[in-house]
């Protein structure tokens, strides 16, 4: 079990360390050694744990202390588990504890491209989706919806960022994911797909775009969704360098839908069970 430690002040453990760094400073913690990352709230952390993340320490509301926190601290081993009041907890400056408990956790090796999409009949590679909220939900959705693993451009927010982590209920353990080769856009990566056997296809507004529901597109195996940042969408080299341009049909007074939302049409009309 973990190892119980009273807090009456942050400075008195490794967490105002951790609590004023950023996510991208977590991520080069302990370079030349893999960094870390937070994950907040229970759900979150056991399913960190149930994917083989090493735990670090805790930091925990005495007050939130549920049965669920309970196995967790008997599942973290002799590691440190820092317990703070409230008020200990408020002291945290720009920093909302969700649900009463953090878990530092150790960053792992990511398998390359082509062991990250082995065996999968359907993935979504993303070009720039820098937003969070949007690829924390994309993953939310990726598990929900049969696709089988994720490859992100290096210009992706990164998965392991604590809002993403949040917002995907943790689903970022669950769904295999990696990078492409270094690259401004997605193109390479999807003639490397294609030369893998994947069919690509673009979600993007060209003259070229199918509806979603063209059944030779939906029953292409194995298939790669592509697409593309927030604001921009899709670079014109990724787009030309897929097999298919496809779109979401809508009511005219409107172009287009947030990529985590077009994401979850995209995974429920190409899932495979």
């Amino acid at each position: 079990m973990a190892k119980l430690i009273e807090l009456h002040a942050l400075p008195e453990s490794e967490w105002e360390a951790y609590l004023r760094c950023s996510d991208p400073q977590l991520l080069h913690f302990h370079e030349p050694d893999r960094g870390l990352f937070l994950a907040e709230s229970p759900n979150v952390i056991e399913r960190a744990l149930n994917a083989g993340y090493e735990p670090v320490s805790l930091l925990i509301d005495k007050k939130q202390i549920t049965p669920q926190v309970e196995e967790i601290l008997l599942r973290c081993g002799d590691v440190p588990a820092y317990l703070a009041e409230t008020a200990v907890l408020q002291t945290i400056t720009g920093f909302h504890l969700t649900r009463g408990v953090l878990c530092a956790m150790r960053r792992r090796a990511l398998p390359d491209m082509a062991e990250t999409v082995r065996h999968a009949k359907r993935i979504a590679l993303l070009e720039n989706v820098m937003n969070p909220t949007n690829l924390g939900a994309i993953f939310r959705s990726a598990a929900a919806l049969h696709v089988d693993a994720l490859l992100l451009t290096t210009g992706c927010t990164d998965p392991l960022y604590r809002r993403a982590c949040r917002v995907s209920m943790g689903t970022v353990f669950q769904v295999p994911w990696g990078y492409c080769a270094p690259s401004p856009d997605a193109a390479d990566a999807v003639r490397a797909l294609r030369e893998m056997g994947f069919v690509t296809a673009a979600m993007a507004l060209t003259d070229r775009s199918l509806p979603i529901d063209a059944l030779h597109v939906s029953k292409e195996t194995p298939l790669a969704l592509v697409l593309g940042t927030e604001g921009e969408g899709l670079h014109a080299e990724t787009i030309a360098a897929c097999n298919h341009v496809i779109r979401i049909p809508m009511r005219e007074c409107v172009d287009s839908l947030n990529v985590a939302a077009a994401s979850a049409v995209a995974f429920w009309q190409f899932r495979v069970s």
